[in-house]
């Protein structure tokens, strides 16, 4: 069969399975049994499919329709321009993230310093900074050793060098160490929140989803614990949900923090707040 015929036909199923991007997962899923870009799909869609790649795509879009992320499904996901690694261990690169990364890169202006990315995951965050800002040092830690090795995998395939990554429960291994700046895109989903049976996170790792006190106890360690490791002048940036940004400006003016302000996504949500300690 050809694989325009394939694919189409899988977009219906995906699509009739509650799939917002049916169309999009069913190329991403022949792409990655291909080994193509969707560039050359369009171009050769009449080609036919061999019966064990047919197989492979059919079983991959069986698991997609099941819920299954497709970020998972391949093995990788693109933020920031860089093909990321990603398994069942971190949370998927989203790119509501983004603007974290944009808002970091925004405030490093000087050519050196150091970044440290708390609750790294796949490094992402970490990545895409180190890519921008080559002169800073970039340290990234997570509590998950599944997800530092990912991390350090990411960072060799990418031939990203200015960057480490460390085992460590927030700021636990990192006595006296300070930074110019402090990024972090932790916990921030209310326990009992209907979001967690939706889509994707009912796959992804709850402990790097979902804090106490509605979603609130880790941003607000997070800024109670970040001023003991922020060198002066430094910042703190850390995304949260969309209805948590007054809460965390709060929670950054009780620590002392000035320059506080919030910075919306693309979708015009409040979705990063920052703050800076004095010079």
């Amino acid at each position: 069969m050809r694989l325009d015929v394939l694919v189409s036909r899988a977009a219906s199923r995906l699509q009739d399975a509650g799939s917002p991007s049916a169309r999009l997962d069913a190329e991403v899923l022949m792409c990655h049994v291909m080994e193509v870009d969707r560039t050359w799909l369009y171009t050769w869609g009449d080609r036919l499919a061999e019966p064990f790649q047919r197989a492979r795509f059919e079983a991959l879009v069986a698991a997609r329709a099941s819920g299954q992320p497709v970020a998972y499904l391949t093995g990788e996901r693109e933020f920031w321009g860089l093909g990321l690694a990603t398994d069942a261990s971190t949370l998927i690169p989203r790119p509501d993230t983004e603007t974290l990364v944009a808002a970091a890169i925004e405030r490093a202006a000087q050519p050196h310093g150091r970044l440290l990315d708390l609750g790294t995951g796949s490094g992402a965050i970490a990545l895409a900074f180190a890519s921008e800002r080559p002169g800073w040092g970039v340290v990234g830690v997570d509590r998950a050793p599944a997800a530092v090795a990912l991390a350090q995998r990411n960072a060799e395939r990418l031939a990203i060098t200015n960057v480490a990554f460390h085992e460590s429960d927030w700021f636990a291994a990192l006595a006296g160490e300070r930074f110019q700046m402090i990024v972090s895109n932790p916990p921030y989903i209310a326990e009992h929140d209907p979001h967690l049976t939706m889509g994707d996170v009912r796959f992804e790792p709850r402990s790097a989803l979902v804090a106490a006190d509605e979603g609130l106890a880790d941003l607000c360690h997070l800024v109670s614990e970040s001023r003991g490791h922020l060198a002066a002048g430094g910042w703190l940036l850390l995304e949260h949900g969309y209805q948590q940004a007054a809460a965390v400006r709060e929670a950054l003016h009780r620590a002392g923090f000035g320059e506080i302000s919030s910075i919306t996504d693309l979708g015009g949500h409040e979705r990063v707040s920052v703050g800076r300690i004095a010079g």
